[in-house]
This record gives C-alpha cells, sequence and structure tokens, in this order.
C-alpha cells in the first residue's frame, strides 16, 4: 500500500510516502515532522525546505541498499541528499543548502528499526525519532565517515533529540 500524507498545523516540511502501514500506528507523520523540524533547527537551517520520508519494510530498503549502495541487506536508514553540501575539511561544517524546495529524500524500515529499539530497550519512537534527525543531517551535508565527522554529527544529534525529550542514544 502506498499512501502520501501531507502533515496538518506545521510547515510543510515533510512529505511522507508509507508503502507499509505498520508506520501509521506509530504516527509517522508528527514522528517525521517534528524530527525533521528539529534536526534543521539544531543545524542552524530554516525549515521552508521538503524533505521526502518514505516508510517501508526490510524487503524494500534492502533493494534501495542494493541499487545504491552495492550493499543487498536491509539498513535502518537510507538517505538521497539533492547537493553535496560536504565540508571540504575532515570534522568542519557543511556548506549551508541552496534556496532550494527540495534537501533529499529519506527511507526508514520498520522491521530493523523495530528490532534495533528492542535491541536497545527504548521506544519504537525514540528510534525514528533518531534515525530520521540522522538521515535529515546526512542531507545537510553531515557524515560520520571519520572520527572528527562523527564526533559532529553525534553531538548535533544528542542535542535535536534533547530538544525532543529524547535521551542520548550513544
Amino acid at each position: 500500500m502506498l499512501m502520501m500524507v501531507r502533515p496538518s498545523g506545521m510547515a510543510d516540511l515533510v512529505d511522507l510516502v508509507i508503502e507499509d502501514v505498520r508506520w501509521e500506528a506509530l504516527e509517522m507523520n508528527a514522528l517525521a515532522q517534528q524530527a525533521a523540524n528539529a534536526a534543521l533547527k539544531i543545524a542552524g537551517v530554516s525549515p521552508e525546505y521538503e524533505i521526502c520520508i518514505m516508510g517501508c519494510d526490510d524487503a524494500r530498503i534492502t533493494e534501495l541498499n542494493a541499487e545504491f549502495r552495492e550493499k543487498p541487506t536491509a539498513t535502518n536508514v537510507l538517505s538521497w541528499p539533492a547537493y553535496d553540501l560536504a565540508p571540504e575539511i575532515e570534522g568542519g561544517q557543511p556548506t549551508p543548502p541552496p534556496q532550494v524546495e527540495e534537501l533529499g529524500d529519506i527511507a526508514i524500515a520498520y522491521e530493523t528499526c523495530e528490532r534495533e529499539a528492542t535491541e536497545k530497550g527504548i521506544t519504537m519512537q525514540a528510534h525514528v525519532l533518531h534515525l530520521i534527525v540522522h538521515g535529515c543531517l546526512h542531507l545537510l551535508g553531515y557524515d560520520h565517515e571519520t572520527d572528527k565527522d562523527a564526533t559532529l554529527m553525534e553531538k548535533l544529534e544528542v542535542k535535536a533529540l534533547a530538544s525532543m525529550g529524547v535521551d542520548d542514544p550513544y
């Protein structure tokens, strides 16, 4: 089942595509909007953009991971930035996004998220908020390939999550 959901009462930052109906029981619409707004705010970026988030299952994310990363396994979250905003130096600040409408796309897999939340002893909602913040920061040019980059990205994730009442996941 494919369903497009538009958030109400908030800026249209997130376009949500639901491919797996289990996401609806989590109020994915509200979680996605909240997490995306927190990520952009903590990164100092105006929420005048659009991010597409797809709630899918492990089978779908496995296909996407194989196609785009040549890794035919399930993962928790994938992101596709519209622009390369990566910093020039390790641990540096990414380039601010251009004044465009779209920042990029994110896919999040239900079964993997559910399993990881159970393993960590946290709620599914808290884990989903974390993964969407993580994906949004990737859209903004943050990464975790080096220790310096990971430290910067994790610091922002922790701040964004704290603003939503979610404990430090690290």
